[in-house]
């Protein structure tokens, strides 16, 4: 308890400043509970968790960054919507598929992200009106079902999603990466809760951990502003890219 504790914090933190807590929180948890636990319990514990950082860093974000809400509507509205479905498909997927698919979307984030060494450093807004919340809508929808089904790297998804597609800056993205992260954990966790698989008490001692280390990321990267937000989001991507294909090669050996 007290390593998943310390992932949680961890977690917590990293999923504050840019998204990608998911990333560091699930493996730990698959590392410590038992190697029997089924999939939809070791995700549903998972959003037991993650939910605290979470709220606490969008309340962190709310105080110092401005949020359109009816963008905000549109794209927690889609998350919720998919995430619920992804929680419903999750009992189908096989315990091995998590690490590859993880691995190849991260990778390519991490590239699109590279190569552009400008993107989400200023908000640049491309798209008004009917066209802006309909790519709200999908992109919620899309990264909710991930997030209901998977999880990890959600938060940096929509933060990247948000930035190349959008046209958002990093901080702006990030603050609404939250509120979207709240919804899809919102559908996720009833879906979980009402099938009983989530093992509370683990859950929610994490969840105090994650609590603690999303007050602090947040506090971080509103400090220190896009520029900081991109370098961690960029670090985080190598590290978690490269300890994904590790473990990719060594469940296939």
């Amino acid at each position: 308890m007290i390593l998943l504790m310390a992932a949680a914090f961890l977690a917590g933190w990293v999923d504050a400043v840019v998204g990608g807590g998911g990333l560091i929180q699930l493996p730990a948890l698959l590392v410590g509970l038992p190697q029997a636990t089924p999939v939809a319990t070791v995700a549903g514990t998972n959003k037991i968790s993650s939910v605290a950082g979470t709220l606490t860093a969008s309340a962190t974000y709310l105080r110092t960054v401005r949020v359109h809400w009816p963008s905000a509507a549109t794209i927690m509205a889609g998350a919720c919507l998919g995430s619920s479905a992804g929680a419903r498909l999750v009992q189908f997927l096989p315990k091995r598929w998590f690490t590859p698919i993880v691995l190849v979307v991260i990778i390519g984030v991490g590239i699109y992200t590279w190569r552009r060494p400008t993107m989400g450093l200023v908000n640049r807004i491309r798209h008004h009106g009917a066209a802006r919340y309909l790519r709200l809508a999908g992109i919620g929808a899309l990264i909710g079902v991930y997030d209901g089904a998977i999880g990890p790297g959600t938060g940096t998804f929509f933060v990247i999603c948000l930035v190349a597609v959008i046209g958002y800056g990093f901080l702006e993205a990030s603050a609404l990466a939250k509120l979207a992260n709240l919804a899809t954990n919102a559908g996720a966790i009833a879906v979980f809760w009402a099938h009983g698989v989530i093992w509370w008490r683990v859950g929610l001692v994490m969840a105090l951990a994650n609590l603690a280390g999303g007050w602090i990321g947040a506090r971080t990267a509103v400090r220190h502003g896009s520029a900081f937000v991109r370098k961690v989001f960029l670090v985080t991507v190598i590290g978690l890219g490269v300890k994904l294909a590790h473990d990719t090669v060594v469940q296939f050996i």
